[in-house]
């Protein structure tokens, strides 16, 4: 069974947003045959009802920094928390191609997860149900803010995208 989805010890070992993000990478262009490079990844305070959001017309995902530390909280495995990143990334990635209508967005996801990591694993929780739904806890967080002045940049995020200029 595991050889027939490779990427599952790939993302249950996975140790940053940039290994994460490549086993999305892997995962599109084996599902969709797209892929681009050069993507940049940014943590934000935003408001709580967005998870992540793609600037269109830019290289920039932008990750919900409140709803990303709390799910680190609530996440019971490391399995589980990969498996988060890599449905939001996903999601924003496909944006990235001018996917814009949400509901083939979701269905993308649905079908790039299930094809790369079978029907039963927990990327296919996040990919066919609301977050706010899984984890009804984040609904205490409030809000949200919507200070963008503090924001982080994740150093090497799509490093493999990058080549030696030497």
């Amino acid at each position: 069974m595991m050889n027939q989805y490779p990427l599952i010890p790939q993302l249950k070992t996975a140790k940053d947003y940039n290994e994460v993000f490549t086993l999305v990478k892997k995962s599109v262009e084996s599902s969709l045959s797209l892929h681009r490079a050069g993507l940049t990844m940014i943590l934000a305070e935003i408001p709580n009802h967005i998870g992540a959001y793609h600037v269109a017309g830019s290289n920039i995902i932008v990750i919900n920094r409140t709803i990303l530390h709390a799910m680190k909280t609530l996440s019971q495995s490391k399995v589980e928390f990969n498996s988060f990143i890599f449905s939001i990334l996903t999601h924003e990635y496909l944006h990235t191609f001018g996917y814009h209508d949400e509901t083939q967005v979701h269905k993308l996801v649905s079908q790039i997860c299930e094809q790369n990591f079978g029907p039963e694993h927990p990327t296919m929780r996040f990919a066919t149900k609301e977050l706010f739904a899984l984890y009804p806890q984040l609904q205490s967080l409030g809000p949200g803010k919507t200070d963008n002045s503090t924001f982080e940049i994740i150093n090497n995020f799509d490093r493999s995208s990058m080549s030696y200029i030497g």
